[in-house]
């Protein structure tokens, strides 16, 4: 049975996890940004908890198309107390940044994961995770946040983001990250058009077939309102649609905002798949 090897953690890939957001941004494109309210971001991470998850992500600075960056001094302002709070949680917290001092601060207050949207490109980073035991997401963007959806163009979509995600693994394991600590995200909707999106999905077994688990982070997100015409906050069942789809086509992880619906649907396919 394949394992992924997340700090303290084995988790066993015999069935798609869950990933639950706790976004603790005031601009999250969702419309759940908690901002620097740590209480109300601990209450939602423990809600979440209740209601399945078995990975938390704690993001503080949003990646959302054109949000300005954050400083790191501000980032960790948000992230370290509920970081603390959770601490002894009895899943693993993962941690979504960019910047390799947050990840060191993270990373050092027990965090067990770090999600990525840069995949560890940033001067510091491969070294700040290879010094942990933590697991670490890579992500494909093209582009970045505040341009990211100006123009996005490939020839063959996931062909070139399959080579991405290949050369940034092989980057972590020149850098001492074992394999077992790997896991890649195509990064739906970053520097992406729905075309390229669906196409991603489409192939997702593609991605997989490169020998890491691969995380799928559709929930809410502008594909799902450009197809279903809804609003962010009427996109639950397409959310859900979309998690079950990219389960069944390979993703190991879904990140969702909607856990409880997402578990629920997932232990659906997982009975009938089995």
């Amino acid at each position: 049975m394949h394992t992924l090897a997340c700090g303290r953690f084995r988790l066993a890939l015999q069935r798609p996890l869950v990933m639950g957001i706790v976004n603790l941004t005031p601009d999250s494109f969702s419309g759940d940004g908690l901002g620097g309210d740590a209480s109300r971001a601990v209450a939602h991470a423990l809600a979440q908890l209740e209601a399945g998850a078995d990975i938390l992500d704690l993001g503080a600075e949003s990646s959302r198309p054109g949000a300005p960056p954050v400083a790191a001094a501000d980032e960790l302002a948000r992230l370290l107390p509920v970081l603390r709070a959770l601490r002894d949680a009895p899943v693993p917290l993962s941690v979504d940044t960019a910047k390799p001092e947050v990840m060191a601060a993270a990373l050092a207050e027990g965090a067990a994961m770090i999600n990525d949207i840069a995949a560890l490109q940033a001067p510091g980073a491969l070294a700040a995770v290879a010094a942990s035991d933590a697991a670490v997401c890579l992500m494909h963007m093209q582009g970045e946040p505040r341009t990211m959806q100006a123009e996005p163009r490939y020839g063959d979509v996931v062909a070139e983001v399959g080579s991405f995600l290949a050369a940034r693994a092989q980057a972590c394991l020149a850098a001492g990250i074992d394999a077992a600590r790997i896991v890649v995200d195509p990064g739906f909707g970053f520097g992406k058009t729905l075309a390229h999106n669906l196409a991603l999905l489409k192939d997702l077994g593609r991605l997989r077939a490169l020998g890491y688990p691969v995380l799928a982070g559709l929930s809410r997100k502008s594909m799902l309102g450009a197809i279903t015409g809804r609003p962010v906050t009427d996109r639950v069942s397409a959310s859900v649609a979309a998690a079950l789809l990219a389960a069944e086509r390979g993703a190991a992880i879904v990140r969702v905002h909607d856990v409880a619906a997402t578990c629920a649907a997932l232990a659906i396919l997982t009975a009938v798949t089995a």
